[in-house]
């Protein structure tokens, strides 16, 4: 892959990384989500061994990654935590003409994305494995997306793990440094005290304005699949909400 880290070899099947390897990183702050330990199935962990040098980079935050050239020149839109992968997969069919960069740590939800992927001839995705604030940070250039997505991440619903949640105010203005003027920052959760301090912080935010004119939630895009997890809250009783807020232009 033209412009990419090098890809290295992921790891054997039961095994999980939290973060890829590579030099320590002498910022120190606080992770946004829960490594989980699963096991790798065979067919993941064959899909891991045989595509990931084709379609699968690790984010060691050594080298700027060239998009147009890992995308062919596609629009990239940046997808923060993919679970399984299925609604990527289902993104990505629909659309072909954007890049998907699906970024996670859950290394069963890798192989099954990358399987997906094979399975479905898309070759508009990318897996990249480890720490997304690092991949943000270092190794994505200013302006370089047309989006990022970030469906259900942990909601941390303790009010002392509140730092934790990762949609802050430190990571959007981290965010829009590198999503191009008019970029959508598209966020889903169906847990509803995070969703009342995503709009809180978003509407706060310089960098950010609500694609609704009334300044509320938005209602799911067609592009956005029912996924399976979210399927499982709707018949809880959840309450999902969107939020798309688009970059400004200052």
């Amino acid at each position: 892959m033209c412009g990419a880290p090098r890809p290295t070899r992921p790891d054997p099947p039961g095994r999980h990384k939290s973060c890829s390897p590579g030099h320590p990183h002498p910022a120190r702050r606080i992770r946004s989500f829960q490594p989980r330990r699963s096991r790798v199935t065979t067919g993941q962990g064959e899909a891991l061994k045989r595509l990931w040098g084709t379609w699968g980079l690790d984010i060691d935050g050594h080298s700027v990654i060239d998009l147009k050239a890992l995308f062919d020149g596609l629009p990239v839109v940046l997808e923060i935590g993919f679970g399984m992968g299925e609604a990527t997969a289902q993104m990505a069919a629909a659309d072909p003409a954007t890049g998907i960069l699906a970024a996670d740590v859950h290394t069963p939800g890798q192989g099954n994305l990358l399987a997906l992927a094979e399975r479905g001839g898309l070759d508009n995705v990318r897996v990249a494995n480890g720490d997304a604030i690092i991949l943000l940070r270092e190794m994505l250039p200013p302006d370089s997306l047309a989006g990022i997505r970030v469906y259900f991440p942990d909601p941390w619903p303790k009010a002392r793990h509140h730092k934790r949640r990762l949609i802050q105010p430190e990571f959007l203005t981290l965010a829009a440094t590198r999503m191009a003027p008019g970029a959508v920052l598209h966020c889903a959760t169906d847990w509803e005290p995070y969703a009342e301090q995503m709009l809180e912080v978003l509407t706060a935010h310089p960098d950010f304005e609500n694609t609704r004119p009334d300044g509320g939630y938005s209602p799911r895009p067609d592009f956005r699949p029912l996924t399976r997890f979210e399927g499982q809250g709707l018949d809880k009783g959840h309450v999902v909400h969107d939020l798309l807020f688009r970059r400004t232009e200052n």
